[in-house]
């Protein structure tokens, strides 16, 4: 049988409380633009407002002006969302803390994560959400994920707990070597 190969997110859907809510929060903190808003086709009684994270997908959500926000920890058990992720320019994720805390936005602080650091904060409605900045780029014809499937090899065999920068730049270097057109004697 063949597999349903999918080819990247399309949209997110969560569902919100008022309108005023979610664009205060979706535009007015993370700076998502509120593209578009139609009825919820599937509950006439619910809006679906849709934002631009900013890579051309979207995050949707659904609301109801009888609905009020409750920030309490949304639940983490299986089958729930633990957390959404969005990817931050090391510049913005150094600016974070203190934009979030002239809000009034409680937060993690930043979190080193080897190869990437993170914020952690929670949305009006207690989802939690990450801003991730990436320690590296990766070179040129390659992703962030071939970096990181490369650094996980050299991880374990290394015998190492978790992708650390060490193995980012060893993974880096194996990349460009595999990549590199050269007439040197003894490379490629």
């Amino acid at each position: 049988m063949q597999r349903l190969q999918v080819q990247g997110v399309h949209h997110i859907t969560l569902t919100g409380a008022d309108r005023q809510t979610s664009i205060d929060f979706w535009e007015g903190v993370l700076g998502m633009p509120f593209v578009f808003e139609q009825p919820n086709l599937d509950n006439a009684e619910e809006s679906h407002l849709y934002f631009d994270p900013g890579d051309g997908r979207l995050i949707t959500v659904f609301t109801r002006e009888d609905r009020s926000g409750d920030n309490r920890r949304t639940p983490t058990e299986p089958g729930c969302v633990h957390h959404l992720a969005f990817n931050v320019s090391r510049a913005m994720l150094m600016q974070v803390a203190g934009e979030l805390k002239k809000r009034g936005i409680g937060h993690s602080g930043i979190k080193d994560r080897g190869f990437m650091d993170s914020i952690y904060f929670k949305d009006p409605l207690g989802l939690l959400i990450e801003l991730a900045s990436y320690k590296f780029e990766p070179p040129a014809g390659c992703s962030h994920g071939d970096v990181l499937f490369a650094a996980h090899r050299i991880r374990v065999a290394a015998g190492d707990g978790h992708i650390a920068e060490a193995h980012v730049a060893a993974a880096i270097e194996q990349l460009v070597r595999q990549r590199a057109k050269t007439l040197s004697a003894g490379e490629g």
